[in-house]
């Protein structure tokens, strides 16, 4: 099994700080992620100053405060990120974050040097910015929490056109085109990848609806990963087995803090204990062929059985079901055949329970 591709998010869990950014950093490693993911985001371009908070977020953070508020202090400043994509290097992790407005976008891509660009599942229908995004990234993750499959298929055919018609005029019939051909298809394939999700935090069981991934790669042909906002790491390590390419996870430094997402978020402890049973998990997968494995081989005897006398035999006496049975261990011969030695008769004497051969 391929190697899970496991983001530690920090999102916004530093809120506002700097030392605990690069604590969250020093987690992620600690843990054994494959990246560590903040939020990179003007909260002037990102939202209005009149747009309410959602449910959850009235429920973390002050209701008196609007979202717009609530952002503004968990900007990073560009000093902020270079100090921490530098961190992240030094630590060996690699450093990703969502951009939310092209500002923050080109501060990634054009200042950073930041390639990989993951789309959050609230931009899946800003086609201005996902253009955008396919002309800077050389690598993009799609998030498509709250969207149905025809939505996928739209913000797929901007980001195909994107990517192999960069110059051209955009327009709704040039993406369907695009997303239908050759070309459009070969683009995505090599270079983006969707993540099932369920935008709701934390989000409930039974509208996680992991089969959707298959549906996913059925309707796309991409490979799909799982954003989690779920409680707890049974439902990622679920999705690890059901094919996952990549886990998404937020973590915090403690749940009980102050903020919009730290509870639907791991601890430091928890975050490890994930990324372990995920590994465990893909070591588990195997390589799907059904033959008895190396540590297998030395419990066959003790586990399998063999043909023994059931009372003692004479020599010549024929064998019945009296007196022919199968019994451990099974170094002797298979009780398959059984039945070829009804009726025949011994060729020596045998004890109680011994193995007839």
């Amino acid at each position: 099994m391929q190697k899970t591709f496991i983001i530690a998010e920090a999102g916004v869990n530093h809120n506002g700080s700097i030392e605990n950014a690069l604590r969250l950093i020093d987690i992620a490693v600690e843990a054994g992620a494959d990246a560590v993911k903040f939020q990179t985001f003007q909260a002037s371009a990102l939202v209005s100053k009149r747009a309410p908070k959602a449910d959850y977020q009235n429920k973390t953070t002050d209701e008196k405060e609007s979202q717009f508020e609530m952002l503004k202090k968990l900007e990073l400043s560009e000093e902020s990120h270079e100090t921490l994509i530098n961190y992240a290097k030094a630590k060996g992790i690699e450093f990703l974050s969502t951009p939310f407005d092209l500002q923050s976008l080109h501060l990634l891509t054009k200042t950073f040097n930041i390639k990989t660009i993951k789309i959050p599942s609230g931009e899946i229908t800003n086609a201005p910015f996902l253009l955008e995004i396919a002309k800077c990234a050389d690598k993009i993750i799609l998030s498509t929490g709250m969207s149905n499959l025809a939505e996928i298929e739209m913000a797929l055919g901007v980001i195909a056109f994107g990517l192999t018609m960069p110059n051209a005029i955009p327009s709704l019939k040039l993406f369907s085109y695009v997303f239908a051909s050759v070309e459009g298809q070969a683009s995505l394939k090599t270079r983006v990848i969707l993540l099932h999700a369920t935008t709701e935090y934390p989000a409930p069981y039974d509208e996680i609806n992991l089969n959707a991934m298959d549906t996913m790669h059925l309707a796309f042909g991409l490979p799909v990963g799982y954003s989690d906002h779920t409680k707890g790491i049974h439902i990622p390590v679920a999705a690890v087995a059901k094919g996952a390419c990549v886990i998404e996870k937020h973590f915090t430094l403690d749940r009980n803090l102050p903020g919009p997402d730290h509870k639907a978020s791991l601890e430091p402890n928890e975050l490890k204990l994930m990324v372990e049973t995920i590994r465990d998990v893909e070591r588990a997968m195997g390589n799907g062929i059904k033959i008895p494995t190396t540590s297998e081989q030395k419990n066959k005897e003790v586990a399998r059985k063999s043909l023994v006398a059931l009372e003692s035999i004479s020599v010549g006496e024929v064998y019945t079901e009296n007196n022919l049975g199968c019994k451990r261990p099974g170094s002797g011969i298979a009780p398959v055949r059984y039945w070829d030695y009804l009726g025949k008769k011994a060729n020596k004497e045998y004890a109680i329970d011994e193995l007839i051969i």
